[in-house]
């Protein structure tokens, strides 16, 4: 058992992970790992572990609000849920081989990328830059897959109604999506959103209601072979998910307050650190 000093460490860097996540949209597991690895020590498959245990923690309860307000597309997030989910198994059976073969600085190096490239999202909302929701034209996987749906927008007092196209090269995204899930212990969300958003043509709420929906069943999958490995450490876990959902609550609370894009600058900075300095831990200068 950890001392209760660790414990509350990771409580307070799972509740940093937490409110820097829902401040940037990222969520909090893609922030618990580097926080976990370079500012307490712990190993990084125990991180990868308790990141996933946070992301169903997280994912469960934004994705129930959005499946209650139905703005979630159950029947496209379950379609491309098989792709998700077979990655996330292909995902940590690679990750498994790598840290048997002791080549953990390639985790480290490609964490750090992925962690750069997720902040993609943010940039774009400090940048003022808008996704204009247009519906090109429909194709064969439209009718095939009944890709269509509608929601009330509170914002514009009218219901949207949509279609999705290019389901196969959705689905493609999203195998990627989850072996980087499994592999990194991520719920994958930056990739999950540029495959509904940009690859699918899905109005933006739709997109980041279905993804949030899509990574809880993608994080269990990788839980449960993480688990069967040895690679979850139960306190870390349960202390991380903790910090991470108070982290979150909290950041949800600031988030609609006027002034916060400072904090929201700051913070991108902060991941661009982390990132950065994952990829020099692999490379092994720091």
């Amino acid at each position: 058992m950890l001392p209760i000093l660790s414990l509350i460490l990771i409580i307070i860097g799972g509740v940093i992970a937490g409110l820097i996540g829902s401040l940037t949209g990222l969520g909090g597991a893609v922030i618990l790992t580097p926080l976990l690895v370079l500012g307490l020590g712990v190993p990084i498959y125990y991180a990868a572990g308790a990141s996933l245990i946070a992301s169903i923690a997280t994912s469960s309860g934004a994705a129930s609000a959005y499946v209650k307000d139905k703005i979630t597309n159950i029947k496209i997030g379950m379609s491309l849920e098989v792709g998700t989910t077979l990655g996330a198994i292909a995902g940590v059976l690679i990750a498994a081989a790598i840290y048997r073969a002791n080549a953990i600085a390639i985790i480290f190096i490609l964490f750090g990328v992925i962690l750069i490239f997720s902040i993609y999202p943010s940039m774009r909302e400090i940048l003022k830059i808008k996704n204009k929701f247009k519906n090109f034209k429909s194709d064969k996987t439209t009718k095939i897959f009944q890709l269509k749906g509608s929601y009330y927008d509170e914002k514009l007092k009218k219901r949207v109604r949509y279609y999705g196209i290019r389901w196969w090269y959705s689905e493609a995204i999203m195998v990627f999506a989850g072996v980087i899930s499994g592999l990194l212990g991520v719920g994958s969300g930056a990739l999950k959103v540029l495959s509904l958003d940009h690859m699918m043509r899905l109005p933006p709420k739709v997109s980041a209601a279905t993804s949030d929906f899509m990574i809880g069943v993608t994080a269990a999958t990788g839980t449960a072979i993480y688990w069967e490995l040895g690679y979850m450490q139960p306190f870390i876990a349960g202390a991380a998910a903790i910090g991470v959902l108070t982290g979150s609550f909290l950041g949800s609370k600031f988030l609609n307050r006027e002034g916060n894009g400072f904090i929201r600058k700051l913070f991108v900075v902060v991941i661009l650190i982390l990132g950065v300095q994952m990829i020099l831990r692999g490379f092994g200068v720091i």
